[in-house]
Order: C-alpha cells, then structure tokens, then sequence
C-alpha cells in the first residue's frame, strides 16, 4: 500500500523541527549556558518565522484567485478544422481578458499534426494559465494536446494516453507507423512533459509500446522519478539510482494509459475534478464560468465544409460563372458565382486548409478563361491552363498539405477531386440544359442581359402591334441574316440592321464580321449560324 502523502506545511514543519532539535544539541555539546540559552532563543525565532511563511505561502497558494476564467469544450475527433475553432476561441478568450483558460477535452485523438499544433499552442500561451480537464477521455492526440497546458486535471476514472501512431496501410488495413516516425513523435511529446515538470520517460511510453519504465530513487539525495533503463544508463551516475518497482501500464506491447487516479500518482496529472463545479472548487472561481460555446459562424464553416455542401456549392458557382460567361456583362449570374466562390474560400479559410495562393490560383485561372473567350477564339493553351489552375486551386483549398506524402494525405487528395470531378460532371449537365432552355426556364430567363427595348419595337408601320413582337419579342424572325458585331464564344452581340441581340452562336465559334442566319429564337434566346456562302440574302 502506498504511504500516505503529507502536506507541505507538515513536511517543511517536521523539517523546521528535526533541524531546530539537531542545533540544539550540538550547541549543547559544545557551549556554555548562557551561549546556549541565546542561541536557543534565536532559534526559536528563525523557527517560528519559517512556519509562519510555510503556512502564509500555502493559503495563497490555496486560495489563489483568478479574475476572469474561460472554458473551451473540444470533443470528437482533432481535425484542421477543429483546431482552427480552438485558435478563434483562443483570441475570443484573450479579448475577454481571461487569466485562466480551460480546455474541456473529450476526444479519441485525431490528425497527429494538428494535435501537435496545439499543444504547442498551449504550451506557450503566456497571458493565461491553462488546465486541460478531461472528464471522461483523452486518448492519442487529445492526450497530446492535454500535455501542452499548465495543469491536467482529470475525472477519477477518466482515461489519458494510448498515443500509438497509427497509418493506413496497404488495402486500407491500419498499422502501426514506422520507428522514424514513431521517433519523431516521441521526442516532440518528451519536450512538452519537460516544459511542463511531467516525468518524459512516462509520456513516451505512451507512444513507444515497448518501453517500460522504473520508479526510483536516488541513493545520495533520496529523490523520487520516473526512468527508463535507457535514461538511467544514460545519466551521469547510473548507479546512484536504484529501482523500486515498475510502472505496470508501461509494460511491453502496450502503449501507456492511465486513470485520473493513476495519472496524479504518477505525477502526470496535478489534480482531481469530476465536474465543472469542483473545477470551479479547486481554482476558486465565483459566479458563473464563461463558456465560451459555437457561434453562427463556426456552425456556418462546418457545414460548408461537409463534402456534399461543397460540391453542392461549387457546382452552383460554376453554372452561374457559365451563365456570365454566355450573357456577358456583371449580372445575377456573375453576382451569384462571386458569392458561392467566395463562401467556398471562406471557409476553407477558417477550416484551416486554405490560403491566399489557392485564391491568387483560383482568380488566375478566371482570368485565363477569360483571356480564351473573349481575346484568343478557340480553346488552346489559355482556356486548357486556366481549367488547370481552377481545379488545382480548389483540391488545394480543401487539403492542408500541398503534395500528399502519406497515405492519409493521398485520401483527403482523393476525396477532394472526387468532390470537384462530381460538381464538373453535374456542371457539364447543367450548362447543356442551360444552353438549351435558356430564357425558358424559371428564374435562368431572366439572369440573361438585355438591351433595352422601345415601346416602338412593338408596333409595326401602320401603328398596329408587330406580329413578330408579339411571337418572339425580337424584331428578327428565322431565317433572317446579321452581322456577328463581337465574336461569338458562343455567345456574343450580333446586328440586325439597326437592332443589335444577344445572340448564341451554334456549333463552333463565330468571328466578329462573320454573316450569321437566325435558325431559332425560343424565349429571349436567338441562335444563329455562321453562313458559309453570302452571296445572296436580306437582312430584315
């Protein structure tokens, strides 16, 4: 059984004593007793004064009071955008002027880069003092992330640890990670426990399976800790520490975990807390704890980021671009694109997987596409190189990595060009149902531009309503010629003697000064067809 701890203010007493009697009775020995009686009244002054500071120091230390305390609740998996809701809530938290920050985690682990990230992050958070509580688990990266606070405090039978690395294999099968990287991780979780005061020999057991560590206890000063063979070897006297007894959990072929009970005796752990109100017990805050929960916007970012919403969103955003591209000008349909295009980066942004080069990408190839459309007729290097850039900027929006170099990464690529080759695909559907039932279909009619019409567009010479007008609207009917007055890609401007149309061209592109014939007119959309021999006809 365990021997009882004693508090600090009995320990340094005992100390305070057993050091006042050795004095004692050393002056004793050697002096006479008028010295004696001076020295003793000394003494007892030295001793009174030390008791007197242990005791004062322990009830500041007991009743220290923070001014603004903040809770942060993560649960679920760790992903970017996870992490990225814990850096808003982070300067949410600063803004508040909070001195102590605590971050409630609830997780299984996730994305060891993001995991990493914020220990980091908490480790070296200076305006605020940081308790990760862990009511129920805090498993793989959640423990990661727990090790980079202040304080850890822990549910008695919480769980914390299991850090194994894991990555996907061959045929989708999950294995253990490499010794490399099983190693780099290693070190980086040892030099949080060691900013932290925690015993680095145990937090790495949570990584390596294999290692099994010692309580033991220096023969010279009688220190107590935590070591593995390795470290022991290693130090600068191995045989001054002597083994008491090893750590059961880290036994082999098995990565280290531990109950809240088990982690505060272990020294990875400062403390026990099953509830928010013995949180609140333990830091002596009053009143109401500031939680600091999901607002409107982290709720909007993760739904946009749904694999479904995006493409959903993307495809919305290229039928409205095409339908800009087809009826030239800034209409609803070039408003529509720039909103659905915008909220995608936004919240690519605030998920964490985006930057401005995706975008600076993004309005490149835009521009390409434009260059090909209404500069260079025809579909060559500009129209191929901006599709290119659009499609590279989006995958890379949805990724945090640029290459991907592990298995995991190579899946997030594969998911995000699924996403986008699905939007192309109903895209695709999309424009031909548009190029077809343009100016027919509810709401698709009226994105088309116009120019304005007299009333006198629709009364004939003799002052009676146009035939024509009342048919069609246009004051061309089929089979009637004009002049192509800008090049059809395949949309464009044509002239009608006075009157100048939109008009879509049919089949391949029309070049400005080409002769075109009306073969259809259905709703406000006119098609017309590059005339191969003008030797004869009329323009009505």
């Amino acid at each position: 059984m365990p021997r009882p701890k004693r508090s600090l203010t009995a320990t340094l007493t005992v100390k305070a004593v057993t050091s006042t009697n050795r004095e004692m009775r050393t002056m004793i020995r050697q002096g006479s007793v008028l010295d004696d009686i001076r020295h003793r009244a000394a003494m007892a002054l030295c001793f009174v004064v030390a008791i007197a500071c242990v005791v004062r120091a322990q009830d500041e230390e007991t009743t220290r009071r923070f001014r603004k305390a903040v809770l942060i609740r993560f649960e679920g998996e760790i992903t970017p955008l996870l992490e990225q809701f814990i850096y808003r809530k982070l300067d949410v938290a600063k803004d508040q002027g909070a001195d102590l920050l605590i971050i409630e985690i609830d997780s299984p682990g996730g994305y060891r880069v993001t995991s990493v990230n914020l220990a980091e992050r908490f480790r070296d958070l200076e305006w605020a003092h940081t308790v990760a509580f862990v009511p129920r688990q805090a498993y793989s990266g959640a423990a990661i992330a727990a090790l980079g606070c202040d304080e850890i405090v822990m549910a008695p039978d919480a769980h914390l640890g299991d850090v194994g690395l894991i990555i996907e294999g061959e045929g989708g099968l999950f294995r253990h990670a490499p010794e490399k990287e099983r190693s780099v991780l290693a070190l980086q979780i040892r030099e949080l426990a060691e900013a932290k005061g925690r015993p680095p020999a145990l937090v790495e057991a949570m990584v390596n399976m294999d290692l099994v560590v010692y309580q033991v206890r220096n023969k010279n000063t009688g220190v107590e800790t935590f070591l593995s063979d390795h470290e022991i070897e290693s130090s600068d006297a191995p045989g001054d520490w002597a083994k008491l007894q090893p750590v059961h959990e880290s036994r082999e072929k098995n990565f280290l975990t531990v109950t809240g009970t088990r982690a505060v005796e272990l020294k990875l752990a400062e403390g026990i807390a099953a509830t928010r109100d013995e949180i609140k017990l333990r830091y002596g805050i009053e009143g109401e704890l500031l939680v600091l929960k999901p607002t409107g916007v982290d709720t909007t970012v993760t739904i946009l980021n749904i694999p479904f919403v995006t493409g959903l969103l993307l495809l919305v955003g290229l039928i409205a671009l095409y339908v800009e591209f087809s009826a030239p000008g800034l209409g609803v349909g070039g408003v529509i694109a720039a909103i659905c295009f915008t909220l995608f980066f936004w919240s690519k942004f605030l998920g964490g997987t985006a930057v401005w080069l995706e975008v600076i990408l993004f309005l490149l190839g835009v521009v390409f596409l434009l260059i090909e459309i209404f500069v260079t007729p025809g579909f060559g290097f500009a129209g191929i190189t901006g599709m290119v850039l659009i499609v590279v900027s989006l995958v890379m929006a949805g990724q945090d990595f640029v290459i991907p170099t592990t298995p995991r990464e190579l899946n997030a690529s594969l998911q995000g060009l699924v996403v986008i080759v699905g939007a192309g695909f109903a895209f695709v559907i999309g424009a031909i149902g548009v190029s077809h039932y343009f100016g027919t279909v509810p709401i698709v009619g009226w994105l088309k531009l116009e120019l304005p019409r007299s009333h006198d567009d629709d009364i004939d010479d003799d002052g009676k309503p146009s035939s024509i007008a009342g048919s069609n609207r246009f004051p061309v009917g089929i089979g009637d010629w004009g002049v192509a007055e800008s090049p059809l890609r395949p949309a464009g401007k044509a002239i009608f003697g006075d009157a100048y149309l939109d008009v879509v061209a049919d089949g391949s592109f029309v070049d400005k000064g080409t002769q075109v014939r009306v073969i259809q007119i259905s709703g406000n959309r006119i098609v017309v067809r590059e005339i191969e021999d003008a030797g004869s006809g009329q323009v009505s």
